[in-house]
């Protein structure tokens, strides 16, 4: 089965290796040790009572100023219909899994669902992607143009890290603890983390299609699952933990994506998406199932490794994992904006 070398998350230069490949490190896991199999935990309601309140939180943070014609696109694409809010949702999660509350969570919950979105409107450009919807919508340049939507990823960038600064409590989250924040999202989404992605999106080859997911993908689940942890001062191998987790479920949530759509052949999934690598398309469906069941396996792994201390705060952890490999309900009700 190909495979693709993993290059330390704190590193500061990424080169492709010849070939990379894509297998991912498995530690073994027993899914009847997970403390979630024996709860009743209910991740829909959690999901979803989180996902009013950042709806809530993101409509006030962009209000529409001059030049009213950015903000409206700024809107569009934030307060979109159809948007499940993972990121800032696993933020607040693994910031609650350290005892912490989650009102220190939420500026940077949703400074990440900015930054989400200004990654999607310019991934939908015609000189990147050229996809012409996004979550069954038009997408930004093809409501408000390509300037228009050009410029609105540009702002949304700066004022999530704006809205980080300028909202979180002092009294809960100190400066030292807001810095290392900033720096991981500045991170992910920079030239070593998505942007890199990205580019080998357009530039490279199908043997460099596991480093474009962990890049494009998997960069977002990191600083999302990191990002919590260091709101609530969790020490740094949990973090590390963290990282390996989230990492793993946002290459998992990508592959089994790919997989639905090959299966279904939606067209509502589909349409307008006229570049961009599919690891089932250049695998097919059973390798990009056996690297699916991998990666759960792994992220179920990292969780097996924090202490029963935690107890109930790591649930909505496994069902992140159940979920983006099962997707056995929808997060998203008709009230969403």
């Amino acid at each position: 089965m190909p495979s693709f070398a993993m290059v330390p998350s704190s590193s500061h230069l990424w080169l492709p290796r010849k070939p990379p490949k894509l297998v991912l490190p498995v530690r073994a896991s027993s899914s009847s040790s997970s403390p979630v199999s024996s709860t009743s935990f209910d991740l829909k309601s959690y999901w979803t009572s989180l996902m009013s309140q950042i709806n809530l939180k993101l409509d006030e943070a962009i209000p529409v100023n001059f030049p009213p014609q950015i903000y409206q696109a700024m809107r569009y694409s934030v307060l979109a219909k159809g948007a499940k809010r993972s990121a800032p949702v696993m933020c607040i999660a693994t910031c609650e899994l350290f005892g912490a509350h989650r009102s220190a969570a939420f500026p940077t919950a949703c400074a990440l669902e900015m930054v989400h979105a200004a990654s999607l409107i310019h991934d939908d450009l015609p000189c990147m992607d050229d996809s012409t919807s996004r979550r069954g919508q038009p997408s930004n340049h093809t409501v408000y143009g390509v300037d228009m939507a050009i410029l609105a990823g540009d702002a949304l960038f700066p004022l999530g890290f704006h809205h980080i600064v300028s909202h979180t409590p002092s009294d809960l989250v100190s400066e030292a603890q807001l810095l290392r924040v900033i720096s991981e999202i500045a991170r992910s989404v920079g030239s070593t983390g998505m942007a890199a992605g990205q580019f080998l999106d357009l530039e490279g080859g199908p043997s460099e299609i596991g480093f474009i997911q962990e890049k494009k993908y998997g960069e977002m689940g990191e600083c999302s699952a990191a990002c919590g942890g260091l709101l609530a001062g969790a020490e740094d191998d949990d973090i590390e933990r963290l990282r390996k987790y989230g990492r793993a479920v946002g290459v998992l949530y990508a592959i089994v994506n790919d997989i639905l759509r090959t299966k279904t052949k939606s067209e509502k999934e589909s349409e307008g998406k006229n570049r961009g690598k599919s690891y089932v398309e250049i695998y097919g469906i059973d390798k990009a199932t056996e690297l699916a069941e991998e990666l759960k396996a792994k992220a179920k792994a990292e969780l097996d490794g924090f202490p029963q201390k935690y107890q109930e705060r790591v649930f909505p952890l496994y069902g992140f994992v159940d979920y983006a490999m099962d997707r056995s309900f929808s997060v998203v009700d008709a009230t969403s904006a």
